[in-house]
């Protein structure tokens, strides 16, 4: 019996339709706001650290005048003008980078809604303002911003890559706006105040450093290389501890609470140190810290006890201020 041949052509199989990603929706269109974002490009929401630390000269109650409470505004105005110049020029070096980043590839520059030559514009007519500001005073009375220009422009320049100085970098600006408000007034800086605000503003520096580790992309952050969370968190407890040792002491041998005033402001060191546990619970507890300003701003806690903080720090510099003198 013959045993039927089958052909052996092979079997063609026609090939899967290639994949087409389909075109992206339009989105809503958005209308060009240019005065919204060279605001947006000068960071309003910062300029509260100006605030939290230039008026610290004002603790010496021989500066409550008119002309000392005139020439702290002259320095929050100035310093401002500053870091605002900073700010532009930092978002101008790292436009590129920022654009990978979640949530700073929305800045103006990141995003495209400012060009690099408006930029530059904006940041000609900030530094003309700041020239303006500083020039008719004696170089005496300015010399912190302009090392703090020189420091920022390094920091946006590649200081800001290298790790544990681009931290102590930050925490020195703000001992330059605290040096600037007492170059200000007249009155020498106060050594273990300067001291408190470097180690406390250096602790909310590593503190978002910590965040960036736990919660962002390392890679964002170049200097995050030199970082490990248990290499940040021993640091934090140490930073933490020297910012309360130092307000302390700058509270007992300040001679500005002495007599009546030294208790009152002694009391004050309870907030301080309920501050410092606040912001270390939001840090290791609830893994918050990204944003400072806004936890200082926005967490209850830490606003009812910085209010508190305030009235007994103001109490205090009212039993220390001289009487006044009959007329």
């Amino acid at each position: 019996m013959d045993i039927p041949k089958f052909s052996a052509a092979p079997v063609r199989v026609a090939a899967p339709p290639a994949f087409v990603t389909p075109p992206p929706a339009p989105g809503p269109r958005i209308r060009p706001r240019p005065l919204a974002d060279l605001l947006a490009l000068v960071r309003p929401g910062q300029w509260v650290k100006n605030l939290a630390v230039v008026p610290l000269a004002l603790l010496d109650t021989r500066t409550w005048t008119p002309s000392g409470a005139g020439r702290i505004l002259w320095a929050l105005t100035v310093f401002t003008l500053a870091s605002a110049i900073v700010y532009v020029i930092n978002d101008l070096a790292d436009r590129e980078r920022d654009r990978l980043h979640p949530a700073k590839r929305h800045r103006p520059l990141a995003a495209g809604r400012i060009g690099t030559g408006g930029a530059l514009a904006l940041t000609a007519v900030l530094a003309a303002a700041l020239t303006g500001a500083v020039l008719p005073r004696p170089v005496a009375e300015w010399w912190p911003v302009t090392v703090y220009l020189v420091l920022s422009l390094s920091y946006s320049r590649g200081l800001k890559h290298i790790p544990l100085l681009d931290a102590f970098i930050v925490a020195t600006g703000f001992v330059l706006r605290l040096a600037l408000g007492c170059a200000a007034v007249g009155r020498p800086v106060p050594q273990w105040l300067a001291v408190c605000v470097f180690s406390f503003c250096l602790l909310l520096s590593l503190g978002k450093r910590r965040h960036e580790l736990t919660a962002a992309e390392p890679g964002h952050r170049p200097a995050l290389s030199g970082y490990t969370v248990g290499f940040v968190d021993h640091l934090i407890g140490l930073i933490a501890g020297l910012t309360a040792v130092s307000y302390l002491l700058f509270l007992d041998e300040d001679p500005v609470f002495a007599g009546a005033a030294h208790t009152t402001a002694l009391l004050s060191a309870l907030c301080a140190v309920f501050g410092l546990a606040r912001y270390l619970q939001v840090l290791l507890v609830e893994e918050g810290g990204g944003d400072p300003v806004r936890l200082l701003l926005r967490d209850r806690a830490t606003l009812v006890n910085s209010a508190l903080w305030a009235v007994l720090i103001g109490t205090a510099l009212l039993l220390a201020a001289p009487p006044a003198s009959p007329a």
